[in-house]
């Protein structure tokens, strides 16, 4: 298993993901989605774009901590073996 750290913008005019912000859990990649923080909504709509941004199924993903926080670590299963330098990427923006 592999986590990833993520900083998710509720309430964007449009999904991206790319970025960088210092969280509590170190580099986190920034997730911007149009989805409210209520009921998890936004927490869901960030895993399904995450997964698409780095290329995997979204039930390999799965939150491991902050369901209630704008920061999050996400867990990964069975990554592929170039998964740092695709969130390498992101982090940069380049993605």
């Amino acid at each position: 298993m592999t986590t990833i750290a993520i900083r998710v913008k509720p309430g964007a005019s449009r999904t991206a993901v790319g970025g960088s912000h210092p969280g509590p859990y170190g580099p986190a990649v920034v997730v911007a989605v149009g989805a409210r923080p209520v009921e998890g909504q936004a927490t869901e709509a960030a895993l399904r774009a995450l997964a698409d941004a780095i290329g995997v199924r979204p039930s390999a993903l799965r939150l491991k901590a902050g369901a209630t926080s704008r920061d999050k670590l996400v867990e990964l299963a069975d990554p592929p073996d170039d998964l740092q330098d695709r969130v390498a990427e992101l982090l940069a923006g380049r993605r």
